[in-house]
């Protein structure tokens, strides 16, 4: 479908529903959720363990074919956790897997197909020996991961950093670079004289946004119609 056809309605019900799917089946499963969280597509979001916290406006974008998982570990005498702080930004295909600890800091996107370990997951010696080493993972505020980049085990990233698309970090990355490559490597510095706008900027009042956000969705969709949509998701045409 080139266009969306949905009348206003239709989105507003959709929402609805998301959310309340979230308060239902997604809160439970955390140790906190925050305020004006967003999860698209939610019953595509799978969390496994305990130990799992979002802070406020976390966005979570799902798939079918491409669902979130975050999965923590309790075994041996480790205790995984994955901390969300907010404004995270977690695209499709996203995964983290923690037997340690895991901080995604305020502001930071991880893009589609990212992956985040604290630990080996089996011992380097002892194939049998599940978890393996592990060690802390934590990303600064206003950290960006690139598509389908891997940040292994004790890797910290400092704040603004960019981690190009198909990385793999092993080690840590200092503040206000861009690195890339397997192993990653610092590639540029970021212009400090340059203004640098977040996720923070953009969400600091989230009910002020909601209500731009509502006012733009009724105003682009004033030409659906209940028929427009049924007819297009029925028999499509060009025009669709």
């Amino acid at each position: 479908m080139r266009d969306d056809h949905r009348p206003y309605a239709l989105k507003v019900l959709l929402g609805k529903f998301e959310a309340a799917w979230v308060r239902h089946f997604i809160a439970p499963q955390l140790e906190n959720l925050g305020d004006h969280a967003m999860v698209m597509k939610p019953w595509n979001l799978k969390l496994h363990g305990r130990g799992i916290a979002f802070a406020n406006s976390v966005h979570v974008i799902t798939a079918a074919d491409r669902t979130v998982r975050l999965t923590t570990w309790a075994m041996h005498g480790h205790q995984g956790r994955i901390d969300i702080a907010d404004c995270v930004l977690i695209c499709p295909g996203v995964r983290m897997d923690s037997a340690s600890e895991i901080r995604i800091g305020e502001g930071s996107m991880l893009a589609a197909g990212a992956y985040v370990t604290d630990a080996d997951w089996h011992d380097v010696y002892d194939r049998t020996q599940a978890i393996g080493q592990t060690a802390p993972v934590r990303l600064d505020r206003n950290v960006w991961i690139g598509d389908g980049a891997i940040i292994c085990k004790g890797v910290h990233i400092g704040e603004n950093s960019v981690i190009g698309a198909g990385s793999v970090v092993t080690k840590n990355v200092p503040a206000n670079v861009i690195a890339a490559g397997n192993p990653a490597k610092t590639v540029k510095k970021l212009d400090p004289e340059r203004q640098l706008t977040t996720r923070q900027d953009l969400l600091g009042d989230s009910a002020e946004l909601a209500q731009k956000m509502d006012a733009l969705e009724r105003w682009s969709r004033q030409d659906n119609t209940w028929w427009r949509w049924l007819r297009s998701a029925i028999a499509p045409t060009r025009e669709d």
